[in-house]
């Protein structure tokens, strides 16, 4: 007896459930698969998206279900190796910039329904682009070295202590929406530790500075109102701040779709996962240095920041985010507040804030002691408790390419 021939896209999507389909598709949104597999200009899932990383760079792979470029040949059990194990059909190993490390704890019954979706969409024949890595990162096989290191596999187990929201919230988080990618601080190797989950650290190659999630003095949400937090993922602006930046991406490409039962959820864990606050960061500039710094920042801050943000940085919520109190201000790393001052920036357009409002770039119109002394000034005012920058690190900002 002949043994059967393997289905074609267009067969697997004349079989598949179209509810199935729409499943997959609602947890292709949660994953935020589009932002990375989609290049600029390029039709939706066909890869070739550039990812700058330490050991060079990695070229996104295309899975539409085109046949000989993307993953039209694949079955069920393959993609499902592929997000649980971080194993290719034939067993080859993928680098972890793809999040298997998180998708491992995603559920098969979800796998196979995004599958679906994906063999679902039209095929594009666009060839893969090979990695460009330094030696002797380009050698895949020390890729057993990192997994050995830092990769567990399993799916995600419940806590049974906790309610079936709080176990669906961290499902989300610590799986399919792969947080722990950035806010977790990343070691030399490309690695992190499970004893530093969520504590935040700086994106390589990106210059963004990722808040810890757990501290309630960075992107910690223990104080938050479960209202605010969900407004936040979702809308991308809340009473108590707005998202920019990579955040801002994953808002506009993933958050905004995801259910008002699934957005509370993340919401209610993330506020769980919060801890006490750490104590205050030691500012390394002299009390002298400090003190012009404050004067001077006070001055370019009522000349260019008070109309919007408040004389006393009260803001006027959503639209302009208050600077008082503003967690995301007051961190032990000012690159994210540097660099707004720098280039300015806008919070996702979404559905629940079609029309935000922005704020503009301050690059060419202020010096380097200008941006150190206002960026200062709102760090340290109204009851904040950050510290004072230098000029110097405004300056290294300045040329950092916008992402």
């Amino acid at each position: 007896m002949a043994a059967a021939l393997p289905l074609s896209a267009q067969d697997k999507k004349a079989q598949a459930d179209p509810a199935i389909i729409k499943k997959g598709e609602y947890l292709a949104r949660a994953g935020d698969c589009i932002a990375c597999h989609t290049a600029p200009e390029g039709e939706p899932f066909a890869g070739g998206l550039p990812m700058a990383t330490p050991f060079g760079t990695l070229y996104t792979s295309n899975i539409t279900p085109d046949p000989e470029n993307g993953i039209g040949k694949w079955s069920a059990d393959d993609f499902y190796r592929t997000m649980h194990e971080g194993r290719f059909p034939d067993g080859g190993l993928l680098y972890p910039a793809m999040p298997f490390a998180s998708y491992t704890k995603v559920s098969r019954e979800d796998s196979d329904a995004i599958y679906a979706y994906l063999q679902s969409i039209d095929p594009v024949s666009k060839r893969n682009k090979p990695h460009e890595l330094k030696f002797p990162y380009n050698n895949r096989s020390l890729v057993l070295g990192w997994r050995t290191l830092f990769f567990r596999e399993g799916a995600f187990t419940p806590d049974k202590t906790k309610s079936d929201e709080w176990n669906r919230g961290a499902y989300l988080v610590e799986g399919l929406g792969h947080c722990g990618m950035c806010h977790t601080p990343i070691n030399a190797l490309g690695g992190n530790s499970q004893a530093d989950a969520f504590k935040g650290g700086l994106i390589p190659m990106q210059d963004w500075y990722a808040p810890s999630l757990t501290s309630n003095k960075e992107a910690g949400l223990g104080d938050w109102s479960i209202e605010d937090i969900t407004d936040l993922l979702q809308k991308g602006v809340s009473k108590r701040g707005a998202v920019y930046g990579p955040m801002a991406d994953v808002v506009y490409n993933s958050l905004q779709y995801l259910s008002d039962d699934d957005t509370k959820a993340m919401a209610v864990y993330l506020k769980g996962i919060s801890t006490d606050s750490p104590a205050p960061p030691v500012s390394h500039l002299s009390h002298a240095e400090s003190s012009l710094l404050l004067n001077l920042g006070k001055t370019v801050y009522d000349r260019q920041c008070a109309s919007c943000h408040g004389v006393n940085g009260e803001g006027r919520a959503p639209d302009y985010p208050p600077l008082a109190g503003n967690q995301s201000i007051q961190m032990e790393s000012a690159v994210n507040p540097i660099r707004m001052v720098l280039n300015g920036g806008y919070p996702p357009g979404t559905r629940g804030n079609p029309m935000p409002y922005g704020m503009p770039p301050f690059s060419v119109s202020l010096s380097d002691d200008e941006v150190a002394a206002v960026v200062s000034y709102i760090r340290t005012s109204w009851g904040n408790r950050g510290t004072t920058i230098s000029a110097a690190q405004a300056n290294e900002l300045r040329s950092v390419p916008l992402q």
